[in-house]
């Protein structure tokens, strides 16, 4: 037996063969038996970008005294304790409700816990010696990438920090006083990805249940099957936070999609890393890199500037690049969607062929994070149309030349913000298809936190994540009584779906488009407003058990007389996958604002969609704080069609309460059809 659950529920984790697993299954007593899957790890510009500026408190910053004493866990490759941004100076005494412990191991000792650290464990059980032997055994984190989101969560305040001079300011994570419980179950590999297994994720849910945290912060994916432990979470009151992983533009990628968790997209801000990139013929181009040059070395001179085409190791063998810099294109334009994967490829070849620079044309040219570092030599990427323009002078000059300029920080309303990353997950679920998913989406493009002593820019969901969970943290010191549902619905309800210049926050793919609710869910995360939502749409937990009951019942009867299709859950959004007939849903309502208000609501149909609210006005005092009311759906048309997006907002004045809609005209179920 590997590990042992007693807090969340009662069960275990064992090592089985697949005779023992379903010996055990036949057992009364036994609920379900199910493998342990692999789990996958999927700042100074990003908190003044959502309007959380620290030298200037906002409102939800100022009431929620920057999360004091509320316990963010972070469940992830375990922490760097040394780093400035887990400072204690200034904090009080470890909050009396904490019940966790700080385990010691290998490099790690009583004393790197401290008054913002205030607990730390480590699961090792069921992980392969190989990657053991590479590790620290203890919570200390040898990839960084916890590190990085523990500091974006909860981060102190700390000045003057850079990636070489680029993003400088102020770091801080998005609850700068909140305490930090860490969890270190995913381990680096030997292929420098970090991984755990299922077992070891809900071993560490199982605990800081019994620890005491308010919040969950997990950025990692492969869980869909194993929801189980932070079910019992948000049934014990705390908010669990998940990535929903890396693997967009392509649509039913989104990961960790159970309705009680909120599930996160990346979105980008207004900064950028320019590159100026100077041709032979005097001509400059600017792409984005995060491109420095070390202190005393020579200034940028130009090179000969060779096409290098794909880039592949046998394409540059038998090259002379000693010296040059390359242009490299992808093979696939959609592998350049992903942080790092076909310019990392390209980078290593042409510096192992001798060249001193390269110049990378991709889809989108801000996806930087580690895996944009140029590895000691010149490196720039731009966009597909620059990379031709380069390729074309190239072609007509006898000998072509280029130089590139160190990388510089550039912070602008000018540059479109926000926008839904490329590389972010898109909806909807393959599991609950009946469940809008993501929830919101966060900054998770080059945002740079801690990393060891240092600290460095990283892009992905796994960034996204911990945005998300300082702003609960925030919430939650500000509304301490409610619930994980309560909160979820706050950020969704309030999130901004327009960016900077009112016009409407678009999604990279391809092609680039309008950002719809399987993009950014609710829209990107808005703090102030979610401070003041106005209305929320609560859940009683026992309400998730109709909707999970098929999965956690041994019978077809028991299943059939408790199932609830998702889209009947008090959720803060509405997605029908198969409206062939008109359908009502309810809602429930509760007024958290102004004690006497009046809501007016305002449909916007899904087209083909016809929609009607009932009722239509809202009217709350003190004796009708809740209303429930109900939206029907009906297909206009007989068609096999896609999804349609729309929405329903409750206005009052300024202030308003708004949930996406999902819905898809569907005529035939080809599989019962065919069956």
């Amino acid at each position: 037996m590997t590990h042992n659950y007693k807090h969340g529920f009662s069960g275990f984790a064992a090592m089985l063969t697949e005779d023992q697993a379903e010996q055990l299954a036949e057992f009364p007593e036994v609920i379900s038996v199910k493998p342990s899957r692999t789990c996958t790890a999927t700042t100074t510009r990003s908190w003044d970008f959502l309007g959380l500026n620290y030298q200037m408190p906002s409102e939800l910053l100022r009431k929620s005294n920057q999360g004091e004493d509320i316990i963010i866990g972070v469940i992830d490759t375990g922490i760097w304790p040394e780093s400035r941004s887990f400072s204690d100076e200034g904090y009080g005494p470890v909050p009396s409700r904490w019940k966790g412990k700080c385990e010691v191991g290998q490099g790690w000792n009583s004393s790197n816990c401290n008054r913002k650290i205030i607990g730390a464990r480590f699961y090792s059980a069921g992980i392969d010696e190989g990657t053991l032997k590479a590790e620290y055994l203890s919570a200390r984190d040898a990839h960084g990438h916890g590190t990085h989101t523990a500091s974006t969560a909860a981060g102190s305040v700390v000045e003057g920090a850079s990636f070489h001079g680029l993003a400088a300011g102020a770091a801080r994570g998005g609850a700068p006083r909140a305490r930090v419980a860490v969890y270190k179950s995913l381990w680096q590999g030997s292929g420098g990805s970090s991984g755990g297994s299922s077992a070891t994720i809900l071993a560490a849910i199982d605990d800081a249940i019994h620890d005491g945290v308010d919040v969950l912060s997990l950025s990692l994916g492969g869980l869909e099957d194993d929801s189980f432990g932070a079910l019992h979470a948000v049934q014990k009151g705390i908010t669990v936070v998940y990535a929903g992983g890396n693997s967009g533009p392509r649509p039913q990628t989104v990961e960790n999609t159970a309705p009680w968790v909120i599930t996160v997209a990346a979105s980008k801000i207004d900064r950028s890393f320019p590159t100026v990139i100077t041709l032979g013929n005097k001509k400059q181009i600017a792409g984005q890199s995060l491109y420095y040059q070390e202190k005393n070395s020579s200034r940028s001179t130009f090179r000969s500037l060779e096409f290098g085409d794909l880039c592949t190791a046998d394409a540059l063998n038998g090259t002379d690049l000693k010296g040059k810099i390359v242009l490299c294109f992808p093979s696939d334009p959609e592998s350049s969607l992903v942080p790092g994967s076909a310019f990392q490829v390209a980078l290593r070849n042409v510096r192992d062929a001798g060249a001193s620079g390269l110049i990378f044309a991709q889809y989108t040219t801000d996806l930087l994070g580690a895996t944009a570092r140029c590895q000691g030599i010149a490196c720039v990427r731009v966009d597909l149309d620059t990379g031709y323009q380069i390729s074309r002078y190239i072609s007509d000059t006898s000998s072509a030349v280029a130089k590139i300029e160190p990388a510089r920080t550039f912070t602008s309303k000018e540059l479109l913000a926000p926008k839904v990353a490329a590389f972010s997950s898109r909806g909807p679920s393959i599991y609950y298809a009946d469940v809008i998913k993501p929830d919101i989406a966060a900054p998770g493009a080059s945002i740079l936190a801690a990393v060891g002593d240092s600290y460095e820019p990283k892009s992905g969901t796994s960034m996204a994540t911990p945005h998300v969970a300082g702003i609960i943290a925030l919430l939650k010191a500000l509304h301490p009584q409610w619930s994980p549902a309560a909160l979820k619905s706050a950020i969704v309800t309030t999130a901004s779906v327009t960016d900077e210049h009112g016009m409407p926050i678009l999604a990279e793919g391809l092609p680039r488009k309008v950002a719809d609710p399987f993009d950014y869910g609710g829209g990107n995360i808005n703090p102030n407003r979610a401070a003041d939502p106005g209305l929320i749409y609560d859940i009683d937990p026992s309400d998730y058990k109709k909707f999970f009951g098929c999965a956690i019942s041994r019978t077809s009867a028991s299943c059939n007389e408790t199932f609830v299709p998702g889209y009947h859950l008090n959720l803060p959004s509405i997605s029908i996958p198969d409206l062939r007939s008109p359908i009502t849903v309810s809602r429930t309502v509760t007024n958290v604002g102004e004690v006497d208000a009046v809501y007016h609501a305002a449909i916007q149909s899904p087209p083909g969609v016809w929609m009607d609210v009932e009722p239509s006005v809202l009217v709350f005092n003190s004796t009708n704080k809740v209303h429930t009311f109900q939206v029907k759906l009906s297909p206009m048309w007989k068609l096999q069609g896609d999804y349609t997006f729309g929405s329903l907002t409750w206005y009052k004045g300024e202030k308003s309460v708004r949930i996406p809609i999902a819905a898809r005209m569907t005529l035939h179920d080809f599989y019962a059809d065919v069956a």
